[in-house]
């Protein structure tokens, strides 16, 4: 079963009152669909538009790029125990803990599995959740948006384009000029410094 993406700013409303068996009819859907649901965006398309980036952070162009598929295997073995489990089944590392969470340092964050640009740290913010977050990504066609049921709770999921990795969520509770948080896990990024 597939699931196709969510336009970024398009999520259909939910309704006001569910059903108790409804309601745990969808947490079981979104628990039996969650792992697989970005990699089957993203491992049944050809090719994935992603926008290509200069390391001192100028945006460059947009390129068609075959997406990062590999065996589960290969993932254990290219991955930290705890990268693997956050990348590739949709885990979350403890707040506080990951290493950008409080970074102040300027660069471009890159996705752990395939290196695609994915924020910037010119949108960085300091959002006291223990977790990086940003208002933005650097570009919306280097992410995969999409409705998560799990944990009997609706949220948006935000997984990397490219190779499906999951990142983290997004909620409308961040700063101007969006009021998007970004929450991502910092095991599942790369800074890669500001170059000249």
């Amino acid at each position: 079963m597939t699931t196709t993406p969510l336009p970024d700013h398009n999520l259909p409303e939910q309704p006001a009152r569910r059903g108790l068996l409804g309601g745990a009819a969808l947490a079981l859907a979104g628990l039996l669909l969650r792992p697989g649901a970005a990699l089957a965006a993203t491992a049944n398309a050809a090719y994935v538009n992603i926008v290509e980036f200069a390391g001192n952070g100028r945006r460059l162009r947009v390129v068609k790029l075959p997406p990062v598929v590999k065996p589960d295997e290969t993932w254990r073995a290219q991955l930290s125990p705890l990268a693997y489990q956050v990348t590739r089944h949709e885990g979350t590392e403890r707040a506080f803990s990951g290493k950008y969470a409080e970074s102040n340092d300027k660069g471009i964050y890159h996705c752990i599995c395939c290196d695609t640009a994915l924020f910037s740290s010119a949108t960085k913010f300091d959002s006291g959740t223990g977790w990086p977050s940003f208002w933005q990504p650097i570009a919306k066609e280097n992410i995969i948006q999409r409705e998560d049921h799990s944990y009997f709770m609706v949220r948006t999921t935000v997984s990397c384009r490219r190779c499906a990795a999951h990142l983290g969520h997004v909620f409308d509770d961040g700063p101007e000029p969006t009021g998007l948080r970004y929450c991502m896990n910092s095991v599942a990024l790369r800074l890669a410094p500001l170059t000249a």
